[in-house]
């Protein structure tokens, strides 16, 4: 399957932004998707995903609370619902997805989306 996000902007500090990955060349059923995100000169950070057969989301403590992930089935579509923005999150954020019924720590995404640039003032 291959990956589109788009949404990205530039927001104030405090705004909010969705971002949008939608699925082309196949469905995300079985899948799951999430994102990721980096910084120049970081690694890449998790920042949350949705096991799509069931809903379950899973995030990092750096989001936890602000951000939310929900899917769209009829669009194949998964949303990152990014609210309380802060500087720190500005980033090129990562659509990503792999084959799976349930997501662990450390799992190994095998589907990359080309990134979205967020920016976020202060």
């Amino acid at each position: 399957v291959q990956l589109q996000a788009s949404g990205g902007g530039l927001v104030q500090a405090g705004d909010s932004l969705r971002l949008s990955c939608a699925a082309s060349g196949g469905t995300f059923r079985n899948y799951v998707v999430g994102w990721f995100r980096q910084t120049p000169g970081k690694e890449r950070e998790f920042v949350g995903i949705i096991v799509w057969s069931d809903g379950s989301t899973n995030y990092a403590d750096s989001v936890k609370g602000r951000f939310a992930i929900s899917r769209d089935n009829a669009k194949n579509t998964v949303y990152l619902q990014m609210n309380k923005l802060r500087p720190e999150d500005a980033a090129v954020y990562y659509c990503v997805a792999r084959r799976g019924f349930a997501y662990y720590t450390g799992m190994v995404f095998d589907s990359w989306g080309q990134g979205t640039q967020v920016t976020v003032s202060s």
